[in-house]
């Protein structure tokens, strides 16, 4: 499985989905992207397009999660979670795959 996401971060997602009023068919996409100071970026977003030859889907405590089959080769074994506290709040990635970190949340793939 490429990816887990964490009690608590499928907690917040369902949290902001109902703040912003948001279709129950959307899912959260995870990804990554080319940049950020250490190789690539993590994305996250709320998205209704799932091909099911190019996405992976997953249910973790209610949410629908799609992972594009790319993105998958580098956050396989990662778990997303979600953090609050010492005055600040995110989601946090925690990918055995990435070599490198960053404070802003990018990752280096060796």
């Amino acid at each position: 499985m490429a990816i887990t996401l964490t009690e608590r971060a499928a907690g917040e997602i369902k949290r902001v989905k109902e703040e912003q009023k948001l279709d129950d068919e959307l899912f959260l996409r995870i990804g990554v992207a080319g940049g950020g100071c250490s190789g690539f970026n993590y994305t996250l977003g709320f998205d209704n397009n799932y091909d099911a030859k190019k996405d992976s889907k997953y249910n973790f405590h209610g949410v629908d999660v799609v992972v594009d089959k790319k993105s998958s080769l580098y956050l396989d074994g990662t778990k997303v979670d979600w953090f609050e506290g010492d005055g600040r709040r995110g989601f946090t990635f925690d990918n055995p795959n990435a070599v490198s970190a960053c404070s802003c949340c990018s990752a280096s793939q060796a």
